[in-house]
């Protein structure tokens, strides 16, 4: 990431836009100058800027806030399995913070919580080998830009060890994943940078943009794999879900 950074600041682009908390901080820290327009987590708490009314210096974008998802995603997960006491998580490059919740919300919940650090490519079927090695139940996907190119290959993984998993966005319950809990990142992010980097484009300064939360969560549920999985959802929370495929 900071030799990607380096080399779009030599080519003196015009606005570096970054997906996830690796970008921003590798961005951030190869210029201060070049308009940056960032999805990333708690911007704020990553020091990338002043405050989300103001941001202050050259990075504005949108806030994900995917470290508080991170921990509602394993309670949702926890009430759609109830006996589950084994969770791994999928974790990558930039969820450190991600991590951190749901490790908290582990204890809460009387979860035994598994990491499993996905960096590359060869990383993946290895992180399904260890999950049943530790009699993992359940897997949680945290949100990284990386583990999100690896989707299909995950939800393949996941059927093929019968592994329930709950994904961080609705566009994998829709490729076959069995449920996700989180925002639609095509409406609620891509379409907010592009527009601020037309505004930039036209003159305005990052500093003056303030920064935006995803505010929509949606809860999606693929009852053809749960049936695939013997898994019947509870019907309290299926009447909460936001959409169904069946």
């Amino acid at each position: 990431m900071p030799e990607l950074a380096a080399e779009l600041v030599r080519e003196k682009v015009d606005v570096i836009v970054t997906v996830g908390l690796a970008a921003a901080v590798a961005a951030r820290k190869a210029t201060t100058s070049t308009p940056i327009v960032a999805s990333t987590d708690d911007p704020v708490a990553a020091g990338l800027i002043a405050s989300l009314a103001r941001p202050g210096g050259n990075v504005t974008g949108v806030a994900a806030l995917v470290s508080e998802l991170a921990g509602k995603r394993l309670e949702v997960l926890k009430e759609m399995l109830p006996r589950v006491s084994r969770v791994g998580a999928l974790t990558g490059q930039g969820s450190e913070p991600q991590a951190a919740a749901v490790q908290t919300a582990a204890g809460r919940l009387g979860v035994h919580l598994i990491l499993l650090d996905v960096r590359t490519a060869a990383d993946v079927d290895g992180a399904f080998e260890r999950a049943q090695k530790e009699r993992v139940g359940a897997i949680i996907q945290l949100n990284t830009p990386f583990l999100a190119s690896q989707g299909l290959r995950i939800i393949g993984l996941a059927a093929r060890h019968r592994l329930p998993m709950l994904y961080p966005g609705r566009s994998f319950a829709e490729a076959g994943g069995l449920a996700a809990y989180g925002p639609d990142p095509d409406r609620e992010a891509f379409s907010r940078l592009a527009i601020l980097v037309d505004q930039i484009l036209k003159g305005a300064r990052p500093a003056d943009l303030p920064i935006e939360r995803m505010t929509r969560i949606e809860f999606s549920v693929n009852l053809k794999t749960a049936k695939a999985l013997g898994l019947t959802i509870p019907p309290s929370l299926l009447a909460r879900a936001d959409r169904v495929i069946d």
